[in-house]
């Protein structure tokens, strides 16, 4: 088979094993011009003139450093927080939703560069590979994609090979052996790892890879308590102070993770079909999401609240399957925000080893009647009244029990 010819090359590039060493296959390979881009959306303090330097030295022409932190966080995190959506009920998709965002920008500079192509590390086996061609085909179908993973011409088939092929060619690894194997993955709403040890869910492992969060152990023994500002589902303000969207999650993630909020380890399911092992940090996310679901218990009804619970889930799926620039998505989003107009309150938790507790929830738009909600009598509530109701609520089951009798399946 003819593979086909690229002249210019923008590469998703982390700084991390495999996009580095995908600098010098491309090159090998294809012998294109690699144009590196690293996206800043909070993975740590980014040194744009060490990155840029590591680029350049593994055989990039040129490194773009472009910093996404505000709009990760308001254009891709908040929907998400809104939407109330955790894959596979725990899972708050920090790796799914920064895919889109950064393929979106690789798309504009792979224009602005004139480049044919865009390329990126992620694996066969992985989700990620499916999010950033799906964001890549959204934007422009005719654009050229090299996926090394799944290219005939790689030849590497583990980290450890990858190591090799990095030393071999003097490319600086930052940390990375084969000792310690871990890879992650980390923005400014959590860090995930995986490999190694993890590899083994059967394997007790030490929890020695954290880095945003304690372990419960080592948390303190005195909690914290946070109060949340929240206008329309989106937070404002952190004890009583404003702050813009960034602050808001570096202060949560500093507090919380010293409480070991968020710290999780689950076997998900993967895209194409495979179960995988991971250990999150999620600090932040977790206060956030647990806040904003107290607030919505007492500002949506019963109606609009159990909806949005069943959408949440395919808003979950949608994004954790790389389908963000879909119509649904959108459409979601539509509905969402009609529903987050009376989510304005403030929400108050203590943190206390892994435990966010609910301490206070307000709101001018709060549905929830103390007298109407208590035991006694109140004039818009006559508890005789629900006499009828469930006789008229309880006529179907009635009905059936007394046509069916004896051949009733329901039996005492």
């Amino acid at each position: 088979m003819t593979t086909k010819t690229y002249n210019k090359v923008v590469l998703a590039y982390s700084g991390g094993l495999d996009t580095s060493v995908i600098i010098p296959w491309l090159k090998e390979n294809y012998g294109c011009e690699v144009i590196a881009y690293a996206a800043d959306i909070g993975q740590g303090e980014i040194d744009v003139n060490k990155i840029t330097e590591k680029a350049l030295a593994s055989g990039a022409s040129k490194c773009y450093v472009v910093d996404l932190k505000k709009e990760f966080i308001e254009e891709y995190v908040w929907p998400t927080l809104k939407m109330g959506a955790k894959y596979e009920g725990t899972y708050l998709l920090g790796t799914s939703i920064a895919r889109p965002l950064i393929a979106k920008h690789q798309m504009r500079i792979a224009k602005e560069e004139g480049a044919d192509a865009v390329s990126h590390g992620a694996t066969g086996k992985g989700n990620d590979q499916v999010r950033f061609e799906l964001g890549y085909m959204a934007i422009d179908p005719t654009i050229g994609i090299i996926a090394p993973w799944k290219d005939e011409k790689w030849k590497i088939t583990s980290r450890e090979e990858a190591i090799d092929y990095a030393e071999k060619r003097n490319i600086p690894l930052w940390g990375i052996s084969k000792t310690k194997i871990y890879s992650e993955d980390g923005n400014l709403w959590h860090l995930s790892h995986e490999g190694g040890v993890l590899e083994h869910p059967d394997q007790e492992h030490e929890y020695d890879m954290l880095k945003m969060s304690n372990t419960f152990e080592t948390a303190p023994e005195k909690g914290a308590k946070v109060f949340i500002d929240f206008e329309q589902g989106i937070p404002v303000a952190v004890n009583d102070k404003k702050l813009d969207s960034v602050e808001i999650i570096k202060t949560l993630n500093k507090i919380a993770g010293e409480h070991a909020v968020g710290l999780l380890d689950i076997v998900e399911n993967r895209l194409v079909g495979l179960k995988s092992r991971g250990v999150y940090e999620t600090p932040a996310g977790t206060v956030l999401y647990r806040a904003h679901e107290l607030l919505e218990t007492l500002t949506l009804d019963k109606a609009t609240l159990h909806e949005k619970q069943k959408m949440s889930q395919t808003y979950a799926n949608l994004v954790y399957n790389g389908e963000w620039f879909t119509p649904l998505r959108q459409a979601l989003d539509a509905f969402v925000n009609e529903t987050q107009r009376v989510v304005t309150g403030r929400v108050g938790v203590k943190l206390y080893k892994g435990n966010v507790i609910p301490i206070h929830i307000s709101s001018p738009y709060s549905l929830y009647d103390k007298e109407l909600g208590g035991f006694s009598d109140v004039e818009t509530y006559d508890q005789k009244d629900a006499k009828g109701f469930i006789k008229c609520f309880g006529l179907p089951l009635k009905t059936r029990a007394l046509i069916l009798g004896d051949k009733s399946p329901v039996k005492f």
